[in-house]
């Protein structure tokens, strides 16, 4: 009898499960038909420019970004280190260490140094080697577009923020501007939780959306494979309505402050990929619509701008890097993704840009936030200037 009622349960949680899938299943399919019907409605180029825009970020950006992210959360999760005891007893190694975790892609690295630093168990050195290898989000994107770019600019910042790192350890006094006593408020954030029917419809747009994005990266028409008399161009439906929905999250998320990081109190790999994933798009959504609007309206070439101050565009794009945050960064790979500023731009941007990690910073210390931002721009003009006149 027990047998028998564990097998009932078993089969109804299964049913249930089956159940769910085709609810949401049916739903998408319901949505997809509905705005299709919006948008015939709706006659305007500018409304189908700003549509195909978001359908590109997502289908393009988007979805390479959210497989990286999960493995990445994943890896991190499977294969946990507790990295902050590490540090404290790194001794010499905590500048090769600290800079390290900030060429990793995200802020999650360069935030647990910048941490410890407040705490008073890394040195000065340690902070400017961080900062300067650190590429915040902005990697994400970088890897997911262009894994081969991604992975130099990697290398080449933590090779710059070790060799930074150290000559500012080996030219300042033991203990230069590290805090007398710990300043840190350790905020106790509700954690973000993220519904779970916005989680599904999530999920199961991500799915069609990489298969998309793959068959648009080997140059397939996926519109117009899938063109069909209910439906006009299916894949832009599906691109759109998923980077929709990651902005909508991302504003819900980050109430109102847009340039804010939720996922550090998003909890589980998923949840950390979905809110990482929406922040990604919403800037990468606000450098397409930039870049498309101001055509669409003016009709100038911004690659034509930039190709006639070319001497001056990567020392533009370490600037870039001062504001703090990762959304200026996301949009300055975003204009380098399209093909409009150099890699030497990117790479000055790379070294520059501080992310996420430099509001906690200044915040707590703002002398050693500006400082620190100050030694990072040094090697920043310097690389970004050799590679532009020796490669480019």
């Amino acid at each position: 009898m027990h047998f028998m009622i564990k097998d009932n349960l078993y089969r109804n949680d299964y049913f249930s499960h089956i159940y769910k899938i085709l609810i949401n299943f049916l739903s998408i399919i319901i949505l997809i038909i509905f705005i299709n019907e919006c948008i015939n409605f709706i006659k305007s180029d500018l409304i189908y420019l700003i549509i195909q825009s978001i359908s590109d970020a997502y289908l393009q950006v988007s979805v390479f970004v959210a497989v990286v992210l999960i493995i990445f959360y994943g890896a991190e999760t499977v294969f946990g280190i507790d990295l902050s005891k590490k540090l404290q007893r790194g001794g010499i190694w905590q500048v090769p260490a600290a800079s390290a975790l900030g060429s990793l892609p995200g802020c999650g690295g360069a935030l647990l140094v910048i941490t410890q630093f407040t705490t008073g168990n890394l040195s000065f050195g340690s902070v400017v080697a961080v900062l300067t290898s650190t590429m915040g989000d902005a990697a994400f994107l970088l890897i997911a577009s262009e894994p081969k770019t991604g992975v130099l600019i990697m290398i080449i910042g933590f090779s710059v923020g070790l060799i930074s790192g150290w000559i500012v350890d080996y030219t300042h006094p033991k203990g230069f501007l590290l805090p007398q006593r710990n300043k840190l408020a350790k905020i106790q954030n509700k954690k973000i939780e993220i519904k779970n029917i916005f989680r599904s419809f999530w999920i199961w747009l991500l799915i069609p959306g990489f298969i998309i994005g793959i068959l648009m990266a080997f140059q397939i028409e996926v519109n117009k494979m899938l063109n069909n008399s209910h439906i006009n161009n299916p894949a832009t439906l599906i691109g759109f309505i998923g980077g929709s929905l990651a902005i909508a999250l991302h504003i819900i998320a980050s109430k109102g402050y847009i340039y804010r990081k939720t996922s550090l109190n998003g909890g589980n790999a998923i949840n950390r990929t979905i809110l990482d994933t929406n922040f990604v798009t919403f800037w990468v959504v606000v450098a397409f619509l930039a870049f498309e609007i101001s055509i669409f309206y003016t009709a100038f070439d911004l690659k034509a701008l930039f190709n006639g101050m070319s001497i001056l565009t990567p020392f533009i794009a370490v600037l870039i890097g001062f504001i703090p945050g990762c959304g200026p960064q996301i949009i300055v790979t975003s204009i380098y993704l399209l093909g409009i500023i150099p890699l030497s731009a990117q790479i000055g941007n790379a070294i520059s840009n501080d992310g996420d990690a430099l509001f906690p910073v200044l915040a707590i210390a703002p002398k050693v936030g500006l400082i620190a931002t100050f030694y990072s721009a040094v090697p920043a003009i310097i690389i970004s200037y050799g590679y532009l006149f020796f490669f480019e």
